[in-house]
């Protein structure tokens, strides 16, 4: 994320300047990934004593970085990153995805999902399918959140990538979800997730989790196929 947009996550909130100390010391840790996404951050009391203030004006700047949707507070069980940084895309990059239209980015997925969808079967470790299996169950949480839900299912495809063992093709598709946020679906799919389709999603994204757990390469790539073909209808409705 640039230093710029960095700036705006932060402003808006009149505070005291020890709590925006606190504010950018603990942004600055989340950024830089000390304190990664889906983590949980220390205690109001550790971070307190780490910080050198009181345990108000850490729960003062808290309540700024959960308003700004850095972290997310759960009763109970404490505070939780949900902040993700936007890689830097290359002046280049971004020329494709000015240039790319939703059809273009449609039959690149017909191209890479299958494949990918097939080597992650194949090659997924017992640790990867519980990374998995772990977004899967962040996915099943939303409830009416488009957002939320798309940057779930961004992080889930990611992750199928990833277990491809193939870096060449997770950075091809790195680079179809970065055309992707930059161009239309993302605001594309915000319009028409409704709760209805969130839960028609999570159902499908279950039926593809248990296909690849069980390693059952022809279930699951006829099944990313056919998502397609949901995906292609859902494109010619808007058009």
């Amino acid at each position: 994320m640039t230093d710029a947009l960095t700036s705006q996550i932060l402003t808006g909130h009149s505070v005291g300047a020890t709590v925006q100390v606190v504010i950018d010391a603990l942004f600055a840790r989340i950024k830089s990934e000390e304190y990664p996404a889906d983590t949980r951050l220390p205690s109001e009391r550790t971070l307190a004593s780490d910080l050198g203030v009181s345990r108000n004006t850490v729960r003062e700047a808290l309540d700024v970085l959960e308003s700004r949707n850095i972290i997310r507070r759960r009763a109970g069980s404490g505070s939780f990153v949900t902040y993700r940084s936007e890689p830097e895309i290359p002046r280049g990059d971004r020329s494709v995805a000015e240039n790319t239209s939703p059809l273009d980015h449609l039959v690149v997925r017909g191209i890479l999902e299958p494949e990918m969808v097939r080597l992650a079967v194949i090659n997924m470790t017992p640790r990867d399918l519980e990374d998995l299996g772990e977004t899967l169950t962040r996915i099943e949480a939303v409830r009416t959140d488009a957002v939320e839900f798309v940057a779930c299912e961004e992080e889930l495809y990611r992750k199928i990538a990833k277990g491809t063992r193939n870096p060449l093709l997770a950075s091809c598709y790195e680079l179809a979800i970065q055309v992707c946020q930059q161009s239309f679906r993302t605001a594309l799919m915000r319009r028409h997730l409704t709760p209805r389709r969130i839960q028609d999603y999570q159902q499908r994204y279950n039926t593809l989790f248990n296909a690849i757990a069980s390693r059952d390469v022809e279930s699951a790539v006829e099944f990313i196929k056919l998502h397609l073909v949901e995906e292609q209808k859902l494109l010619l409705q808007e058009g």
